[in-house]
């Protein structure tokens, strides 16, 4: 299955949540935002959103400064 994340087509094996995805990935659940297709998707609901595809997944770093 072919998902687009952050404009590169990246293959997964079998279908999985938003949250195994970004835990896959080594990335931290509290610094990221995560927009699917042009919605932004709650922390909350990230273990039920099922990735399936032809999905358009962004993944936005928090960074602090000043």
């Amino acid at each position: 299955m072919n998902i687009k994340v952050n404009g590169k087509t990246e293959a997964l094996v079998q279908e999985c949540s938003v949250k195994d995805f970004l835990d896959i990935k080594g990335l931290e659940a509290t610094s990221v935002v995560i927009d699917l297709n042009g919605h932004i998707v709650k922390a909350q609901d990230w273990e039920e959103t099922l990735l399936r595809e032809g999905d358009v997944l962004e993944i936005l770093r928090l960074v602090g400064g000043g």
